[in-house]
């Protein structure tokens, strides 16, 4: 019985670690580090993943070298072509695939909310999140973070609007 336990359970993980075969490279905007991308992300996850995705330099370069962690199989020049052809075609303000229309409450942060979360985010995503204060607090400055910025006068007037929105309080 345990033998059948076990057999299963690698059965399963073989299966969940199957490589996500079949994904056209096309879906993927030209350039060069396209074809690096389509195959090395593929063997694990969909393109779907990337597509639906937008990070700055510093978010691209933790997401990648992550990855190589996790076993991509990528070389550092790779991984640099990788890593410039993310932050190029998925980077802030790229074009992001079509969400529901989100109108924002009005109050005093809509506006960067507007502007700064949607270069990366759909406002249904920013909107569906529940937080306290202080994760929307971690949240913002890890996202600006990300893209180099520091702006900490913009940082508390978007968490403080985040958290009055859509704290758990709400």
């Amino acid at each position: 019985m345990r033998r059948l336990i076990v057999s299963a359970a690698v059965a399963a993980l073989s299966l969940a670690a199957a490589p996500a075969l079949g994904q056209p490279a096309n879906a993927l905007p030209p350039g060069d580090g396209r074809d690096i991308v389509a195959t090395a992300c593929t063997q694990c996850h969909a393109l779907t993943v990337i597509l639906a995705m937008r990070d700055g330099p510093i978010g691209w370069k933790r997401h990648v070298y992550h990855m190589v962690m996790r076993g991509a199989q990528l070389n550092a020049r790779e991984a640099d072509t990788v890593l410039a052809y993310l932050d190029a075609n998925f980077g802030p303000g790229q074009r992001m695939p079509p969400a529901k229309p989100v109108t924002l409450p009005a109050g005093p942060g809509k506006e960067l909310v507007e502007t700064r979360c949607t270069l990366c985010h759909d406002l249904e995503r920013v909107t569906a999140a529940k937080r306290s204060r202080h994760e929307w607090d971690s949240v913002v400055a890890n996202m600006l973070e990300r893209f180099g910025l520091q702006a900490p006068d913009e940082a508390r007037t978007i968490s403080a609007y985040l958290s009055t929105q859509y704290g758990e309080e709400k």
